[in-house]
């Protein structure tokens, strides 16, 4: 039976490359998009009944373009991607 010690430094083991992302933007996805859905629908209805049209109007655009980013397969990783891209990061 190996000790803890000869565990953590066992030569023979594959290197360390880092942390595991995968299934992170799914996970973030199923995790925000519906509280965002409740978030939009109760603004929604708050500018609406106030008769805020102009101001429902913006925030209906914003929270389109916000919910592209949980609802579009792989944006957030194609987004990623382009950022670490610019920024000379492989």
């Amino acid at each position: 039976m190996k000790t803890i010690v000869e565990i953590a430094f066992d030569p023979t083991a594959p290197p360390v490359t880092g942390i595991n992302t995968e299934g992170l933007a799914e996970f973030l996805r199923k995790f925000f998009a519906p509280l965002f859905l409740v978030v939009v629908s109760v603004v929604a209805i708050f500018f609406l009944f106030t008769r805020e049209i102009t101001r429902f109007m913006q925030f209906i655009l914003l929270a389109i373009a916000i919910g592209v980013i949980f609802y579009v397969p792989n944006i957030i990783e194609v987004t990623a991607k382009a950022i670490a891209g610019a920024l000379g990061i492989k």
